[in-house]
């Protein structure tokens, strides 16, 4: 596995988050860890086709996901995870996605992504335990937003 593959999402996901919610997260250690699903948790999964397959997962407490839902609706302080609220999530790991698949595109390398699937219980992933790329986002005054790489080839 190789960490250059992170990166494009770790850009795309900095710029993204500092669009929609006025913060800059610092990105945490890089590093390889197993995949653990944990409830309470939201997980926005998208698939890479291409010359990368596999996912791309982004995992983020409940609480942090309102928090991040609330910054993208200017403020909007929000109580619960609605259909609204999963839909602002899910747009936020596609447009994070979509910048990486541009990221990859521009150095050569070609890969599609599956519309976001947005997840919220460790049953629903239907992941089996397996290592990934990980990298934590900090955002100041908002939580965690891990990024997950699992690429197949």
């Amino acid at each position: 596995m190789k960490a250059e593959y992170i990166n494009p999402f770790l850009e795309s996901a900095i710029i993204v988050i500092e669009q929609v919610a006025q913060i800059r997260p610092a990105a945490g250690q890089l590093g390889i860890k197993d995949v653990k699903f944990v409830e309470n948790y939201i997980w926005i999964q998208i698939g890479l086709n291409g010359q990368m397959t596999g996912d791309i997962v982004f995992g983020l407490s409940e609480e942090v996901a309102m928090k991040m839902i609330s910054a993208m609706m200017g403020g909007y302080v929000i109580s619960e995870i609605d259909e609204m609220g999963k839909s602002a999530i899910s747009e936020l790991g596609n447009m994070i996605s979509g910048n990486a698949s541009t990221m990859l595109y521009n150095q050569g390398v070609r890969v599609d992504i599956t519309p976001p699937k947005v997840l919220h219980s460790a049953q629903a992933a239907g992941f089996k335990a397996q290592k990934a790329l990980t990298i934590p986002l900090i955002m100041e005054g908002i939580g965690e937003l891990d990024i997950q790489v699992l690429i197949a080839s």
